[in-house]
């Protein structure tokens, strides 16, 4: 029994937007208008559609007098992933070592923190466990 790819067609325009504010759009065009060989006009475009965290992530420019000193430009420069339950994007830091805000979804690192203290809870709160 072969498996067969399936394809979500139930996206609105709002995935769209979110999608292309998630990674970002870049148009880059050249148009020239010539006339027996000599150019009488030549436009160049250079157009970046992102959000402000993903421009960031990439580095593009941002217009002159743009203060990047805000709490919101801080935390759009924090690297973030997507949580593989829930797929928000939160703060690999804290993604990693304390789990998914959103969901509750924890790392496999959190989760071996956490079994390691239990375990040392368990040791002493019945003494008698302890190895010897």
């Amino acid at each position: 029994m072969a498996l067969q790819a399936q394809r979500d067609t139930q996206g609105t325009l709002a995935d769209v937007i979110d999608k292309i504010l998630d990674k970002g759009l870049v148009i880059n065009a050249d148009i020239a208008v010539s006339v027996t060989g000599v150019e009488l006009l030549g436009i160049r475009i250079r157009a970046a559609l992102a959000s402000f965290e993903t421009a960031a992530k990439y580095g593009l420019e941002f217009p002159s007098g743009t203060n990047l000193n805000t709490p919101a430009w801080q935390q759009a420069l924090v690297g973030k992933e997507t949580c593989p339950q829930c797929s928000k994007h939160v703060a690999v830091e804290e993604l990693m070592d304390a789990g998914c805000p959103w969901c509750g979804w924890l790392s496999a690192k959190t989760r071996k923190i956490n079994a390691a203290s239990s375990s040392v809870r368990l040791i002493e709160s019945n003494p008698s466990l302890e190895a010897k």
